[in-house]
């Protein structure tokens, strides 16, 4: 895992000269300097795209706006007055590429050669105890108000979760998975999910479609 650069005032790190970016890209080319390079004044990245500071300030005030990037105050070297810097939020990074799935399945593949189908399932199940025990402080309630909190709890996590009624039963659909590879390549992922649904809402609940099988969503019939 790479470590983030200390923050320096941009006017101590000279940057390379870059295309200039259509209008219709500047955010997406002030957010990739700032990758690049770390934190950064509005100055800089304004003198680098080649537009006026104001449209750089406007441009970065929306990106915070959208949580993408997030701005603090430093002061630079010698005497000189201290400036916003604006480096990603955490969101901001997960707009770049990641190859976490593949590195992760590629982990349990190794665990799996070197130790056995049994060692994947000791991995399996110490995930969802660590993830029962983090969920099981806010999972509470009636089943109404533990499913809906799971939903919340899930959305934020990444699977475009939601609960529907039909036919006088809850349904939970996940419209996203969020480690897809892994899924696909290992099902005691899903198997140990199922698990951890039926634990923390206290009821008996049962998968009817997979995203990693080739459906269009995730579906648990609850209870």
């Amino acid at each position: 895992m790479s470590v983030p650069s200390p923050l320096q005032p941009a006017s101590a790190v000279p940057l390379p000269q870059v295309a200039l970016a259509p209008p219709q890209n500047t955010k997406a080319r002030l957010l990739e300097l700032v990758k690049r390079h770390g934190a950064q004044t509005a100055q800089a990245l304004a003198r680098e795209l080649d537009i006026s500071v104001p449209a750089a300030r406007k441009h970065l005030q929306d990106l915070q706006e959208t949580g993408l990037v997030v701005a603090c105050t430093e002061k630079p070297g010698g005497r000189g007055r201290p400036q916003h810097v604006y480096t990603l939020s955490e969101r901001g990074e997960s707009t770049f590429p990641k190859s976490y799935a593949t590195l992760c399945s590629d982990v349990l593949a190794h665990v799996q050669r070197l130790f056995g189908e049994g060692a994947v399932l000791q991995v399996m199940d110490a995930r969802r105890a660590e993830l029962y025990g983090r969920l099981s402080a806010v999972v509470r309630g009636d089943l109404p108000e533990r499913i809906q909190t799971l939903v919340r709890e899930l959305g934020e996590a990444g699977y475009a979760a939601e609960v529907v009624q039909e036919r006088g039963a809850w349904f939970l659909i996940e419209r996203n998975c969020p480690a897809l590879k892994v899924a696909r390549d290992f099902g005691q992922l899903c198997d140990s999910e199922l698990k951890l649904y039926r634990d923390l809402l206290g009821v008996n609940v049962v998968r009817e479609s997979r995203i990693a099988c080739g459906a269009a969503e995730c579906r648990y019939r609850i209870g």
